[in-house]
């Protein structure tokens, strides 16, 4: 018995149908049996949770009822194939019973739920199609709608408020009063705002437990681009008020062009004007920075990495045997580009170790951390590592090239790639020099300023 319980196991695991038909033919009630002696392990959720599509078919043909069957987090078949998104399964599952997208599991959601949460849409309209009513139920004081919202999922969120989203439905509050206007501008998720503005009859002002709009939501929130973007959306084309008086914004009427004007008379929360865009232009300088950084260190592991793999194996290869023990230069796992091209290869060693260390002297700035990277005059030494690292490498691959190519072509094919090479090199220093210029010229025009007197003005009587 315990042999063809575990040969079913491993059908459901691979989807066997075979192996299915051949175990039903010896014993009819194995399905059953199993489904009645194991809540973790049943066939049917295996194979609901993996995709088996006919082997799920298989099984619901011969036992429908095993659709309703629960493992022990209280999980149906449809819970398993609706969270992995497998549309075929799900169907199968529907249509042998419908009522099973209405099944809770331990957490209180039903498959509908668990479909909406992971951003499964095809699962969703389908169940939504079968069940309707599914997707109105509410998991501790949450709707499906706010699930969407909480869990980042814009698209089946569009689509349930499309196809059911009714003023009472779109407005309701969670358990602390929160509508989906309050969470989405809580998480700053300004396609869904925009959607939801544009789209739905949420209403703008409501309140939660905490007598807070929407407006009062983003007050509390960093202040970015997005936040911008927010409020003038809510401000300017919504009419969105803040319920809290210390929260400084005035009305502005719904479709009003006119820049938001902020009481000056209240100093509880230093809010900035929208006609300023200095925290705006800081944070978009901070940003800039980061990705900077961030692509500076990419490409330095990079270089690092080539010229570690050409130093350790030069072009040519190394030697295999010492075939030749009276010449010190062919020993076995020397390099054969010393033997044979002998300036060429102290040219390679040279430029090949100069950007090595180069993109390590990045590497190693870059994940020191140090406060003073933010500097123009540090940013401009990266450049210049940076540059002086591309340039070695550039030249340890014309020399690997030289190296390379048979003496026939060679002065044929050189001197095209020298001038690729030259030209690259230049194009490097043009850029190097004009950000050098750049910085000296800053502080040398305030020098210039301090020195030259300014000029008077003679008031002729």
């Amino acid at each position: 018995m315990e042999r063809r319980e575990k040969l079913l196991y491993e059908a459901s695991l691979e989807g066997n149908i075979s192996t299915l038909l051949m175990l039903l033919q010896e014993d009819p009630l194995i399905l059953n049996r199993v489904t009645l002696n194991h809540h973790g392990d049943m066939p049917l959720h295996v194979a609901s949770t993996l995709g088996h599509t006919d082997f799920v078919k298989e099984i619901l043909t011969r036992n429908p009822h095993l659709a309703t069957e629960c493992d022990s987090q209280k999980h149906l078949p449809l819970h398993l194939a609706a969270a992995k998104g497998h549309v075929e399964v799900v169907k199968a599952l529907v249509s042998a019973n419908p009522g099973t997208c209405h099944a809770r599991d331990r957490d209180g959601g039903n498959p509908v739920h668990v479909a909406a949460i992971r951003g499964h849409l095809d699962v969703v309209k389908e169940m939504v199609q079968a069940q309707p009513h599914a997707a109105r139920a509410m998991v501790q004081q949450d709707t499906i709608l706010h699930l969407c919202v909480k869990h980042g999922q814009f698209e089946v969120l569009k689509f349930l408020i499309e196809t059911m989203g009714d003023h009472e439905f779109v407005n309701t509050k969670d358990g602390y009063g929160n509508t989906l206007l309050h969470l989405a501008v809580a998480d700053k998720q300004i396609q869904t705002i925009n959607f939801l503005l544009l789209n739905t009859t949420i209403e703008v002002n409501a309140t939660n437990t905490n007598g807070e709009t929407a407006l009062d939501i983003l007050a509390q929130a960093t202040r970015d681009l997005k936040y911008q973007q927010i409020m003038q959306s809510l401000m300017t084309h919504s009419g969105g008020v803040a319920a809290k008086p210390e929260t400084s914004f005035a009305q502005v009427p719904k479709g009003s062009r006119s820049k938001v004007q902020l009481d000056r008379h209240q100093t509880t929360l230093p809010f900035f004007s929208l006609s300023k865009d200095d925290d705006h232009l800081t944070n978009y300088h901070e940003d800039w920075l980061d990705r900077m950084r961030n692509s500076l260190m990419v490409v330095a592991s990079l270089i690092a990495t080539m010229a570690f793999q050409a130093g350790t194996n030069p072009p040519s290869g190394v030697w295999q045997d010492d075939s030749n023990n009276n010449d010190p230069l062919r020993k076995a796992g020397f390099a054969v580009m010393a033997y044979t091209h002998q300036d060429l290869y102290h040219v390679f060693l040279i430029s090949n170790t100069v950007g090595f260390v180069s993109t390590l002297s990045i590497i190693m700035l870059l994940i020191s951390g140090l406060p003073c990277l933010k500097h123009r005059f540090f940013l401009w030494i990266l450049m210049v590592t940076m540059w002086i690292a591309t340039t070695s490498m550039s030249l340890t691959y014309f020399v690997s090239i030289l190296a390379l190519i048979p003496s026939p072509l060679r002065d044929i094919v050189s001197p095209i790639a020298g001038g690729i090479v030259i030209v690259w090199i230049g194009l490097l220093t043009l850029l190097l020099v004009g950000h050098t210029v750049r910085l000296i010229a800053i502080p040398l025009r305030g020098f210039i300023r301090l020195l030259l007197p300014r000029k008077r003005h003679v008031v002729v009587v």
